[in-house]
């Protein structure tokens, strides 16, 4: 199955050299030296708003081969927990193709998730990821999965099996959490709440980051693919997080009345 873009032309540019040009003014910038990491967390906005962000995390990030990315599923339609498990996705630069074997290996250690093409077909968190891994690893495969409303112990379970998979396997493999931060409140309040947020991530704390954002009504949209990935991570040996950017809409287009934060962030 060829899965085409549903948001190009929008997120971000669908002529294939204006997008190459775009990810890749994103991604210039110093001459650090790359890390592996084990899992990050990226925005998922329309790149003129959350671009920057998600790129200065991706050009610190040695880029395997093998990816999974996690994200809310925006839309109510299809499986609260949805994978996508054989073809490809396509974007403006050509085809992502889909870690079959890898796939197949997550849903049979995880049985809750679901095939399920209708849960993808028009949701942006993953899509707008793919540009920038195909820009610096365009060999890569990858594994969706989308996650609508989900209890703690699911994501837990999630984020074991997750583990799990990643741990038995020889190549490298990176989690991905697509998530923006709080929305359409004020700059100022959204500062706030986002770093509480944020400070259970640095923290590498599943629950309390799955805590904190339910009972400080922080509308984190991403939160349950962060609190799984999070739970892999440290599953996975993980000790500690960096903030590397942290930006608000506010700063783009200067209401700062509503505006939606975004955090990146590394996992190692």
């Amino acid at each position: 199955m060829i899965r085409p873009p549903a948001v190009a032309g929008r997120f971000y540019p669908d002529d294939p050299g204006r997008l190459r040009a775009a990810v890749d003014s994103f991604l210039a910038g110093g001459e650090e030296k790359k890390i592996r990491a084990r899992a990050c967390m990226v925005p998922h906005a329309g790149y003129v708003y959350s671009g920057a962000v998600a790129g200065e995390v991706y050009r610190r990030l040695e880029i395997p081969a093998r990816v999974i990315l996690l994200g809310p599923r925006h839309f109510p339609r299809g499986a609260s927990l949805a994978i996508l498990s054989d073809g490809a996705w396509q974007t403006p630069l050509g085809m992502a193709p889909i870690d079959h074997p890898l796939a197949e290996k997550i849903s049979r250690a995880f049985p809750l998730l679901r095939e399920d093409a209708v849960a993808h077909s028009t949701e942006h968190s993953l899509e707008v990821q793919l540009p920038f891994l195909q820009r610096l690893a365009p060999a890569f495969a990858f594994v969706p999965i989308v996650i609508g409303p989900a209890q703690w112990e699911q994501l837990e379970a999630l984020g074991r099996a997750l583990a799990a998979v990643v741990a038995a396997e020889r190549e490298p493999i990176l989690l991905v959490a697509s998530s923006d931060m709080n929305h359409y409140e004020s700059d100022a309040i959204t500062r706030v709440k986002d770093h509480k947020a944020i400070d259970q991530i640095l923290a590498v704390e599943p629950r309390k980051l799955f805590d904190t954002v339910r009972d400080g009504k922080i509308s984190m949209c991403g939160y349950a693919a962060a609190t799984a990935t999070l739970v892999a991570a440290r599953e996975l040996g993980a000790t500690q997080a960096t903030l590397v950017r942290y930006a608000t809409s506010g700063e783009v287009n200067g209401d700062l009345n509503e505006v939606v934060g975004y955090a990146g962030m590394t996992i190692l």
